[in-house]
């Protein structure tokens, strides 16, 4: 008959404990934020341009690099400051903004509730308050709130809509304005928006040079 050995009181102390660690490993992970687990992959979310080659009608690749360049425009974290009404609106559902601040005049807030009270030059992660320097609404005739990938691309299009831009002024604003760029760095708890700004720019861009058709 074989002999048991006791091994010794701290490796037996470690035989008891690894379940424990594995236990704790694993709780763990699934206390976790989404936001954090799914980060990297919502990273390398968009399609590089070149990936629409094979696309041989022209018109049909420019709208499918519209529909990929879509899954950016049409995030929570966009729309939320492109809202059908006058108030913001917050979170992956889109809720009313909470307190219940206004438009204002300009985008930025009425005179007694600025927007620039909370938001101020970058995210106070501690509390969960968005920040940017030009923290601020998008007109009411840039409101993409309930509209299809299509119709974004329509409004966008459009200088009556588009706050006076041409095509070319478009791909600047989404490229370099550092307020469309917070979308990729939202602060803790919100999902960033897929791929990157640079990435964003080359599907837009690529969109443009293919005659800027928008998808039905």
């Amino acid at each position: 008959m074989l002999q048991q050995h006791n091994k010794g009181p701290a490796v037996n102390s470690a035989i008891r404990l690894a379940p424990l660690a594995l236990l704790t490993v694993a709780v763990a992970l699934a206390l976790t934020p989404a936001s954090t687990v799914d980060s990297a992959e919502s990273q390398a979310a968009l399609a590089p341009p070149e990936s629409f080659a094979g696309i041989g009608d022209t018109a049909a690749r420019s709208a499918a690099l519209f529909t990929e360049a879509g899954k950016v425009l049409t995030l929570p974290r966009c729309v939320n400051c492109h809202p059908a009404g006058d108030r913001p609106l917050q979170g992956e559902t889109g809720r009313l903004h909470q307190p219940p601040v206004e438009r204002g005049v300009d985008g930025s807030g009425a005179a007694s509730m600025r927007c620039s009270n909370c938001h101020k030059a970058k995210n106070f992660d501690p509390a969960g308050v968005p920040g940017n320097p030009h923290w601020h609404l998008a007109p009411r005739e840039m409101a993409w709130q309930g509209k299809t990938v299509g119709e974004v691309c329509a409004q966008i299009k459009d200088p009556a809509r588009n706050g006076d831009r041409s095509l070319p002024q478009i791909l600047t604003h989404l490229a370099d304005d550092p307020l469309v760029g917070w979308a990729w760095a939202p602060g803790f708890g919100r999902e960033p928006a897929p791929g990157t700004q640079k990435q964003l720019a080359a599907l837009i861009e690529a969109w443009i040079d293919t005659g800027a058709v928008c998808p039905k």
